[in-house]
């Protein structure tokens, strides 16, 4: 089994290490024995001149004849009931062509069919600061803000709710119905696997830690901008910067009361999304309802502020994780609890709040688990999905108490990580199925590219060293609609007397490069040029349904589905060559732009003459491929959170230089050794990784939402502070994952899961810097400097002590005893 040769690679790259031979460059020279032309090749992206060039073409760079400005009027109160809200000398102004409140469309709706919460103007009360109140559609954007002017809004104030502790327990006024009990509990969930309490009782070394998150925005590029066009053939167009077009398809669909088949919802290039772009938002239902309301096309535009506002970024997040081990260093049990804001509405809340949880079965082993969970109902702008979702405050938590526990044990915390992993092809305690793991070959190569062992608790006072590993989901294994039930990812081909491929799929390319492993897989199964491959623009009417660009699924999930639709092509142009050659299709192939022998490619004929030999009587070629993921999970509520057909697994080591005099943090090195099977493109996946890092550190040293109640003080890019280029560290990328059973080639995912490992290694750096550790984020330097003076005043400066037990790597065993 594939798992039996992991197993034994992985006690092979153990025992490399200590003879110093490169991990990396062995992996790198088994994948190249493959043979493979495009895959795993460093391709550029097949859009990167147009964007670099600027030709490429975004929402706002549409043009529509007689288009018109729509903006959105946002609340000035952040709960309340809305007594009324007069638009009529707003409609009398010249120039104003339509103005809209939230009782001409009050179909509500939402990202998740259970919790429909959201409404595309506010209806009959507002929730938080900023929530949109009225639409106008007008000449321009002046007019708009003349028309705001002139719009009468009456409130009566309600209680405010600005702490999710509070909207825990009882209270007056709930800001949903649909809250749970008395209080403002969107969520709660509770899991419990072995015997936790006992397991606490008994073991003989045990750490609890605690972590405070702020909570963060996704901080991409291009703002949210949409155009919508109502024509007189009964027809609604939709231009979005959306992830997931198949999500907005179906809300337009409910809210308006429009069926499907007379929308069309076409995604233009994205300039980034993080997850931010997931959801279907009121922005886009309103400014397709003034389009409707005006008969003309209508544009909506956001600014930077109006993106803050909206946010359903990360969480603002309470954990506390507490671990045992027995004397022997192996993990027993995790003991684990998450307060999360919400925000104003649900988005994907329900999903959030057990991912906080659940994420934490991998990468370690435990055979007791027990999580409480809660997502909170706040007057905050709403929370949502934020690139590893759910997994990145937990991870931050879970990695600072193992470095504690190793602390607790005399253990170097590498040594105490290879004790406890999840070996391949193993079920979690809750029932996850674990296939491909290279953590353990992670790990291995980090410590040798850092140089961990001379570096560890041997640095000079200011200056340390830290590893931390990661886990995430490759696609969630269920989708979220279940009825009616189609594939995850369907990809169409079509192959005409030009040669060209053309490859239609609804997967959003958000600037990860899924348009280029698209060409990529296709290119290689039929055996021609990649240029040959063109990526047909994702638009409703033209390109299957596929559940979007979210959970890290695209790569998996779309990579199978385009290898099916090819080798269906494919079948044909080999019929046709074996027709033209006089030997069997069993003994044919392709590569390098012909079908030949098998291991005899002067005995063959080109790709375009099989190609045209094939249509003589059928005309074009028409191939689709499907991908859809077979059950997982248990039978218990909420087992099918967290399922995947693969995950990914991560170790970080970082180097860091704390200022012990300013208490700026600068982190000199990230060795990022990342396990995503086989990498179709290494250069993509290594921008993954970089942009992934850059974000994470962001979030850890100076990221964060900050309220003043419930009113948001820092909704700009002046004062939200996203790290700079220069204070970027070096990156070194270590590919070392296996290939994956199940995956397209082999590969898994790599656009999320690079993030989680980022955080705690810095984190745990700096705890060997300074012998300090930081859970209250971002890790600014006026904390830094207060808890330096705490620490001057209990003696001064020291770094941790070394860890007491002797180092065994290559001896432990990977997976508790």
């Amino acid at each position: 089994m594939a798992g039996g040769r992991s197993e034994g690679r992985a006690r092979r790259l153990s025992s490399d290490s200590e003879g110093g031979r490169d991990l990396v460059k062995e992996v790198e020279e088994s994948r190249a024995a493959a043979g493979y032309h495009w895959i795993g090749q460093r391709v550029p992206l097949i859009d990167a001149a147009l964007k670099v060039t600027g030709r490429a073409e975004y929402t706002d760079d549409l043009k529509r004849p007689g288009m018109l400005v729509g903006r959105l009027l946002k609340s000035t109160q952040p709960h309340a009931k809305l007594l009324a809200v007069d638009v009529a000398e707003a409609r009398r102004l010249p120039g104003v062509a339509a103005v809209l409140t939230g009782e001409r469309y009050p179909t509500p709706f939402g990202v998740l069919p259970m919790t429909h919460d959201e409404t595309a103007l506010a209806l009959g009360r507002v929730r938080f600061l900023g929530e949109h109140v009225a639409a106008v559609a007008a000449v321009d954007e002046e007019t708009c803000e003349r028309a705001f002017g002139r719009i009468r809004v009456e409130y009566e104030p309600l209680p405010v709710y600005d702490d999710p502790k509070v909207s825990r327990e009882s209270v007056k006024v709930q800001i949903h119905a649909r809250a749970l009990r008395d209080t403002n509990l969107q969520k709660e969930v509770f899991q419990h696997f072995g015997d936790v309490p006992g397991e606490i009782a008994r073991a003989p070394f045990k750490v609890k830690v605690s972590g405070k998150y702020l909570g963060v925005t996704h901080g991409f590029t291009e703002p949210h901008c949409t155009i919508a066009e109502s024509t007189p053939d009964g027809r609604l167009t939709v231009w979005s910067a959306t992830q997931v077009p198949h999500y907005l398809h179906r809300s337009l669909s409910e809210v308006l009361g429009i069926p499907m088949h007379r929308i069309r919802v076409v995604k233009p290039e994205v300039g980034g999304g993080f997850g931010g772009k997931s959801d279907p938002f009121p922005h886009e239902i309103a400014c397709a309802a003034l389009a409707i309301e005006t008969g003309r096309p209508v544009k909506v535009l956001f600014d930077r502020e109006d993106v803050f506002y909206l946010n359903h970024g990360r969480h603002p997040t309470l954990n506390q994780v507490t671990i045992t081990a027995g004397e022997d260093g192996g993990f027993r049990a995790m003991d684990l609890e998450a307060l999360i804001d919400g925000g104003a509405w649900s988005s994907f809340g329900t999903v959030s709040t057990y991912y906080n949880g659940v994420l934490a079965m991998g990468p370690y082993r435990f055979d007791h688990f027990r999580y409480h969970g809660w997502r909170a109902y706040t007057n905050h702008p709403p929370s949502g999905a934020m690139r590893a979702h759910g997994g990145t405050n937990l991870r931050y938590t879970v990695e600072s108490a193992v470095d504690e526990l190793a602390v607790e044990l005399g253990w170097d915390p590498i040594e105490l990580r290879l004790r406890n992993f999840l070996t391949p092809n193993c079920k979690t305690i809750n029932e996850f199925r674990i296939t491909s793991n290279s953590v353990r070959q992670c790990i291995l190569a980090a410590r040798e590219r850092s140089g961990w062992d001379r570096k560890f608790r041997q640095l000079p006072y200011g200056r340390g060293i830290g590893v931390a590993c990661g886990f995430y989901i490759s696609g969630s294994n269920s989708p979220i609609h279940f009825t009616p039930v189609f594939p995850q990812c369907t990809v169409h081909l079509k192959a005409d007397m030009d040669a060209g491929i053309t490859i239609h799929c609804g997967a959003a390319d958000i600037g990860q490069g899924s348009k280029t492993v698209l060409a990529q897989v296709v290119a290689e199964v039929l055996g021609i040029r990649m240029d040959r491959c063109r990526v047909a623009p994702v638009d409703s009417d033209t390109a299957p349904v596929d559940l979007g660009s979210y959970s890290s699924r695209v790569t998996f999930m779309m990579g199978n589905a385009a290898r099916s639709a090819a080798e269906n092509l494919k079948l044909p142009l080999l019929q046709a060559a074996s027709e033209l050659l006089g030997h069997p299709v069993e003994a044919l192939e392709a590569s390098q732009e012909r079908i030949h022998l098998r291991g005899r490619p002067e005995v063959g004929v080109p790709f375009v003459q099989a190609l045209h030999k094939a249509i003589e009587r059928r005309g074009a070629l028409v191939a689709s491929g499907a991908y859809s993921t077979s059950p997982l999970g248990g039978t218990f509520k909420g087992a099918k959170a967290g399922t995947a057909p693969a995950y990914s697994f991560s170790a970080y080591v970082a180097e860091v230089d704390v200022d012990v005099e300013t208490g700026f943090v600068k982190v000199e090195k990230v060795w990022a050794a990342f396990d995503c099977g086989r990498p179709l493109n290494p250069l993509s996946v290594e921008g993954q990784i970089e942009g992934s890092i850059h974000m994470g550190l962001g979030q850890l040293l100076s990221e964060g939402l900050s309220y003043r109640g419930a009113r948001l003080m820092n909704p700009s890019f002046l004062d939200y502070k996203i790290l700079t280029p220069q204070q970027m560290p070096e990156v070194e990328c270590l590919l070392v994952g296996e290939d994956d059973p199940e995956g397209p080639f082999g590969a898994k995912e790599a656009g999320e899961g690079p993030l989680v490992a980022a955080l705690p290694a810095v984190g745990n750096a700096i705890y060997d810097a300074i012998g300090l550790r930081f859970l209250d984020l971002p890790i600014t330097p006026d904390k830094v400097v207060r808890a330096l003076e705490g620490q001057q005043k209990k003696g001064g400066g020291v770094k941790p002590a070394p860890p007491t037990r002797p180092s065994s790597v290559g001896r432990g065993t990977s997976g508790s005893a």
